[in-house]
């Protein structure tokens, strides 16, 4: 077992050092598209709507990507991937940039040659099950059965947390979040573990959504964000600082209804800098002066694309808490734009 994962470690580091030498940023312009990496569908973070159309708080900033780099926020292509195929997409050179809910690990960074980019989703791993289970606790499964997604973190977590707890469970894998449901609904399982925001994500699809619960463990550190190939830096300064520009603008005040104002020039320095009436951020990257007015404009600051796509007047009605800015109580937080 030790020798196939080497092997595949191995794989995936060679797809990605031959990938990363092309220059992604010259690639996404010259092929006019940007090819994003996607969960397979998760309601409120990536999702078809009835029209085919994806949407959701991931899709958002693939959406602000093509903006910064193509002038168009619909230039994307989206590629569905799941927790086994995501990482070989991205180090192969099928998708330029995966935007899936995807940890940032040790492992993923160095072993796997993986640039993370930021993180713009502050998680942790909980547990979903039927209020009819009578269930108020995660150490009160003691030999559940749990539905739980093949090649995550996820997987890994669960073990130690019962291993630690000196309970007993048998999993039953499953590959996508969809599958999950399938199974948990049809009672394959007693509980579906995954990402909190996963979790509350999927509750928001169910018919009768009351009729199951969160439980109130939160087993894990999940930071979730972007990321791209090792080896390709200026791509690598693309992706993150566009990333850092909607939450900049969030910070500063800029907001879809009135960038179009700010634009102009403000008597605040940075915003001219982000938004491109002042200094040469845009040439540093390769971009035009507007690229990050651009990405904002695709659908929003962070706070934005977040309240409109898993907010608490969504459906998946998720608070801020960890992912309000630095200002406000939360993690999210930018280096300076200037």
């Amino acid at each position: 077992m030790k020798n196939s994962v080497l092997l595949g470690a191995l794989t995936i580091a060679g797809l990605a050092a031959g990938a990363a030498a092309a220059g992604t940023l010259d690639d996404v312009k010259a092929r006019g598209t940007l090819n994003c990496g996607v969960t397979t569908g998760l309601v409120g973070f990536a999702a078809p709507d009835a029209n085919g159309v994806w949407e959701g708080f991931d899709v958002g900033l693939c959406r602000a990507l093509a903006a910064a780099v193509l002038g168009d926020p619909m230039a994307v292509e989206f590629v569905p991937t799941t927790g086994q195929t995501r990482f070989t997409a991205l180090a192969s050179g099928e998708i330029d940039f995966l935007a899936r809910n995807t940890t940032w690990t040790f492992s993923r960074d160095v072993d796997l040659k993986f640039e993370f980019v930021g993180i713009n989703y502050y998680d942790g791993q909980g547990f979903m099950v039927p209020r009819a289970l009578g269930v108020s606790s995660a150490k009160d499964l003691d030999g559940a059965t749990v539905c739980i997604q093949t090649g995550t973190t996820t997987e890994l977590n669960l073990a130690d947390y019962f291993r630690s707890n000196n309970i007993s469970y048998e999993p039953v894998p499953i590959e996508t979040n969809a599958e999950g449901q399938q199974q948990y609904l049809a009672g394959a399982c007693d509980t579906y573990t995954t990402d909190a925001s996963g979790l509350a994500a999927t509750r928001a699809t169910f018919e009768n959504p009351g009729d199951h619960v969160l439980l109130p463990e939160i087993i894990s550190k999940e930071p979730l964000g972007p990321l791209v190939r090792h080896g390709d830096n200026e791509w690598a300064d693309v992706a993150r600082w566009t990333l850092n520009a909607l939450i900049a603008a969030e910070e500063l005040g800029v907001t879809s209804a009135n960038i179009a104002e700010m634009a102009s020039g403000t008597d605040n320095p940075e915003i001219n800098r982000l938004l491109g009436s002042e200094g040469e951020l845009g040439a540093m990257l390769g971009l035009e002066s507007d690229w990050a007015m651009k990405a904002i404009m695709a659908g929003g600051n962070y706070g934005e694309l977040f309240e409109k796509n898993i907010g608490e007047n969504t459906p998946i009605g998720l608070a801020r808490g960890l992912n309000a800015l630095w200002t406000d109580g939360g993690l999210v937080y930018t280096p300076p734009f200037r």
